[in-house]
């Protein structure tokens, strides 16, 4: 067998919808030598992640970790612990991960009732409140904060107080919110919540953390019937991240350390601080946007600063400037998905990417791209 050359990925300026760019630091990190999944040291650094986490999330949660997988993986966890055959469930639908949401609850045999916005608006809380009157005995209400395809970001307090109000528990997707726009589990009443390392954590695909409360932790345990998914069991998995220490699976130790090292760097930075580099990031990126007659897309007032739907020019055949941000301007961008597809272009500002010098590069290879360069 004839060997191929080592792999040397080439250079690229991540502003897609994920992954977003890495801090050295952390790559630094991913590179350190493994270690055991049990080992001392590597326990005391688990501490320390959970620690980090919950300062993220803004939470108290003791079951506050990362799950071996990604943002998806995280879905999983919190509807196949949460969910049982025949449970009333009440889904937002406002995007793909809106609608991911109520495949993976019907496949752990939810009876799902959607709630459903059109692409780039926000889930309406009284849009809730109607589907929440139609269901008799709801177990959760689930809704994404922040919609990667559409880049609206819904407010979610009175949708929790709704969800509470009826009895159910509320399960909260932040896998783009999370480090990059407030999020606050305890302040909201979130009972689970997931995200991923990948988006405005800056560190690379690959773990996802995830938050139980009180309750969701209560009723996982009273569950009539297994978890469905043996490798995603909270029951389990809180004997590996608590006290105990119990083998469960060999955690991927690397992918670890990065989230350790990226969390710091968060947490150095500031939350608030943070959230406002963000926010400045999205508003400079709309300002340049504006002086070449182009808008965001997704719905005024609720537009989110980490990922922008960029309306597509009129003449503009936006897979061609794709392709060109990529070939000539080492740019990577995301593609309008569903009924955006061909509409807009999804501009990432995530983390390490939401910098004053990447959004200039952006604009510059853009205007080319429309001929006014």
């Amino acid at each position: 067998m004839h060997l191929p050359p080592v792999f040397e990925p080439p250079s690229r300026l991540l502003m897609g919808p994920g992954p977003s760019m890495v801090a050295p630091s952390v790559y630094t990190a991913l590179a350190r030598p493994t270690l055991g999944h049990l080992d001392p040291e590597f326990v005391r650094m688990m501490e320390e992640v959970k620690l980090m986490l919950r300062a993220v999330f803004r939470t108290a949660n003791p079951m506050t970790f990362p799950v071996s997988g990604t943002g998806s993986a995280g879905m999983e966890f919190c509807f196949a612990n949460l969910i049982e055959p025949g449970d009333e469930v009440v889904v937002g639908v406002n995007g793909v991960f809106g609608t991911r949401m109520v495949d993976v609850a019907e496949r752990c045999g939810a009876k799902v009732t959607r709630v459903d916005a059109p692409w780039g608006r926000i889930v309406e809380a009284s849009a809730v409140r109607d589907a929440l009157a139609k269901v008799s005995k709801p177990k959760l209400v689930a809704i994404v904060h922040a919609e990667t395809s559409t880049g609206a970001l819904t407010p979610v307090e009175e949708i929790s107080r709704l969800a509470h109000d009826a009895g159910a528990l509320f399960v909260l997707d932040t896998v783009t919110s999370l480090g990059g726009c407030p999020v606050e589990v305890d302040a909201w009443g979130v009972d689970a919540i997931y995200s991923g390392t990948q988006k405005c954590l800056s560190c690379p695909p690959g773990l996802s953390p995830v938050s139980f409360g009180p309750r969701a932790l209560e009723v996982a345990a009273k569950r009539r019937t297994k978890v469905q998914s043996w490798y995603l069991d909270v029951n389990l998995l809180s004997s590996y991240w608590g006290q105990e220490r119990v083998y469960h699976h060999t955690a991927p130790i690397n992918m670890n350390y990065a989230l350790h090292e990226a969390l710091r760097v968060v947490l150095l930075e500031g939350l608030e601080a943070r959230f406002e580099r963000h926010r400045q990031s999205h508003l400079a990126l709309k300002a340049g946007l504006a002086e070449l007659g182009i808008s965001i897309a997704s719905q005024e007032g609720h537009q989110l600063w980490q990922l922008n739907a960029v309306g597509v020019p009129e003449g503009l055949d936006e897979a061609a400037a794709r392709r060109r941000l990529l070939a000539e301007f080492g740019i990577e961008v995301g593609a309008g998905l569903g009924p955006l597809k061909g509409k807009i272009i999804r501009v990432g500002l995530m983390g390490e990417t939401a910098r004053p010098e990447n959004i200039a590069r952006f604009l510059a290879a853009f205007r080319a791209c429309l001929g006014r360069g």
